[in-house]
């Protein structure tokens, strides 16, 4: 006899049947079905066996793959985070020493995620004798924070991710230039020698040195270069050098010495006069724009404000960059309080730029406008950008009749031609001609 349970039940009762040779008897229990009932006996037949044979190895399947599904989930839950897994590891006590000292466990410890390049101990006892020390003391705590949060980037970077980055900032503000050597990537110098070493919170990039951040602010970095004594001269005389040593973060788009000299015979001189002061203060802020922006950021820009209240505009051409009429000599250099990117001219602001500049910044305007709009599918009103550029400057006064001719050439020709896109077209070949026939003009009359 077998006693199976019936297909249907109910929430307090259930059939069972018992099965003894061709007949079928049923009885009604009142209590919900259980296999621990004394009442519920298990006779077997050979078919019977194999059945139940078979449903009991599929319920301890079952039962394993949830088990191992739970150990799964509790190794997930349980994995270590950034700083316990460098401890557990043993070869960062510094580190962790270091950590303590300026109150960055918890930040650590948080969601993140971080990614942390983790100098061993190896790496701290390379310092010169006595650096990690004063670095643990408390009223050195601001330089200790400095230096630790520069070996943490935001996010979750793997090694092949990070094989392909020329630099990542890091929570310091400062970035880290990354490079693949011998098929070993190195991070400001350093050499990841472990790689992809996995938290609960991020990941860990263990490197064979410390990394050290820039200590200097904006004008020490500026006069360690050697390129910049006159923007320095400029920027004292200006009353500006101790908001440049400020906390910022500030980029600097700073001129040369070179390009200061190239300005007309006697401007530098005159601006450097007392009398001046308010005139040469705003040049100076038209050159210094709040916030880190780094390179990668500024060619995705078509204007940025300044701290002079204007805005200079940002265009791209033949693969560089330029602001206003002056180009990208180089980038990305790092203060302790900013940024710097180097330019190879002075920039003025509207009130100070000639009529030509005025003329050549408001084509760039138009340019920087138009181009995502056609690129867009709206040619109609890239070229109607165009089109009210070219009449506001053959409005201007002191703009060179070679660049006049150009513009009005291609207005005629928007009359001429159909469809929008040619219309476009027409207009932006014109107004290149004009900008190269006003640049031609300054650099005749020494701008």
């Amino acid at each position: 006899m077998a006693n199976v349970p019936s297909a249907g039940f109910g929430a307090d009762r259930i059939w069972r049947k018992a099965i003894r040779g061709n007949s079928v008897t049923e009885k009604r229990y009142r209590s919900a079905w259980n296999p621990l009932d004394p009442d519920f006996r298990h006779t077997y037949d050979k078919t019977n066996s194999m059945t139940n044979f078979k449903i009991q190895g599929l319920l301890l399947a079952a039962l394993l793959l949830l088990t191992g599904s739970q150990f799964a989930n509790a190794q997930h839950h349980t994995k270590a985070d950034i700083v316990d897994t460098a401890v557990a590891a043993g070869d960062f006590n510094t580190l962790a020493a270091a950590l303590k000292a300026a109150d960055l466990i918890d930040a650590l410890k948080g969601d993140g995620p971080f990614t942390v390049f983790a100098p061993t101990d190896v790496a701290f006892a390379a310092l010169p004798e006595g650096t990690v020390e004063n670095l643990l003391k408390p009223e050195n705590k601001a330089a200790l924070v400095s230096v630790l949060t520069y070996h943490v980037v935001p996010g979750n970077v793997k090694a092949k991710q990070a094989m392909k980055l020329s630099a990542a900032q890091t929570l310091n503000g400062q970035r880290v230039d990354i490079k693949v050597k011998g098929g070993n990537v190195m991070i400001d110098g350093a050499t990841v020698t472990a790689a992809d070493v996995t938290a609960s919170n991020g990941t860990i990039h263990v490197i064979d040195r410390v990394i050290l951040p820039s200590t200097d602010t904006i004008p020490a970095v500026a006069k360690k270069a050697g390129s910049f004594s006159t923007l320095l001269a400029a920027v004292k005389a200006a009353g500006l050098a101790d908001v440049l040593m400020g906390e910022g973060p500030f980029t600097v788009f700073a001129p040369t010495d070179d390009a200061f000299a190239a300005l007309p015979a006697g401007t530098v001189e005159s601006l450097l006069e007392p009398e001046n002061l308010e005139q040469l203060q705003t040049i100076i802020k038209y050159h210094v724009v709040s916030g880190r922006v780094f390179s990668d950021a500024v060619v995705k820009m078509s204007s940025a404000e300044t701290l002079a209240g204007e805005s200079i505009d940002i265009s791209t051409k033949n693969g560089g960059v330029m602001l206003n009429n002056a180009n990208f000599v180089s980038a990305d250099i790092d203060a302790s309080n900013g940024v710097i990117h180097v330019i190879d001219a002075v920039l003025l602001p509207p009130d100070e730029m000639s009529a030509v500049e005025t003329a050549s910044s408001l084509l760039n305007m138009a340019i920087n406008r138009g181009v995502p709009l056609f690129n867009h599918g709206q040619p109609a009103a890239t070229a109607a950008i165009y089109e009210v550029a070219a009449h506001a400057v053959l409005a201007m006064e002191g703009v060179p009749q070679s660049a006049r001719q150009a513009l009005r050439t291609g207005l005629q020709k928007m009359t001429t031609v159909h469809g929008s896109e040619r219309k476009a077209w027409a207009m932006r070949y014109a107004i290149d001609d004009a900008r190269n026939a006003m640049t031609a003009s300054m650099a005749t009359a020494g701008h």
